[in-house]
């Protein structure tokens, strides 16, 4: 089961790494926020586009267990996510978000990510 939910946290990263390479605007619209320049593009598809998709790899290998790097991949993820929840958390702290979706949304998704790799632990 454990590896089903690591495998299942990789699918999120990998669906969000290839909208981030094949449409890099569509992930930051819901934000609205517009994608206008190449640099832009550049950014989203390597923040978004590549990080998630060797996240995606990480959590596959971890899945895998692959040379005993479960531990150490599920656990640096665990803290990237929990990175994000805090950072989100932060800003509407300072700034309140306009709606439910997408900021509380996306925290919850990725506090919710992240409780579920910690039980896979």
């Amino acid at each position: 089961m454990d590896q089903v939910i690591i495998g299942a946290v990789g699918v999120f990263f990998a669906v969000m790494g290839l909208c981030g390479l094949i449409a890099p605007a569509s992930l930051l619209a819901p934000f609205g926020t517009e994608v206008r320049s190449v640099d832009g593009r550049n950014e989203v598809r390597a923040v978004y586009g590549g990080f998630g998709l060797a996240v995606a790899v990480a959590l596959g290998l971890a899945a895998a267990d692959a040379g005993g790097l479960r531990e150490g991949v599920v656990v640096a993820v665990v803290l990237a996510l929990a990175g994000m929840g805090a950072g989100r958390v932060v800003s509407m702290a300072v700034e309140r978000p306009s709606a439910f979706y997408p900021t509380v949304f996306y925290l919850l998704v990725e506090l919710a990510l992240a409780a579920a790799l910690l039980k896979a632990l």
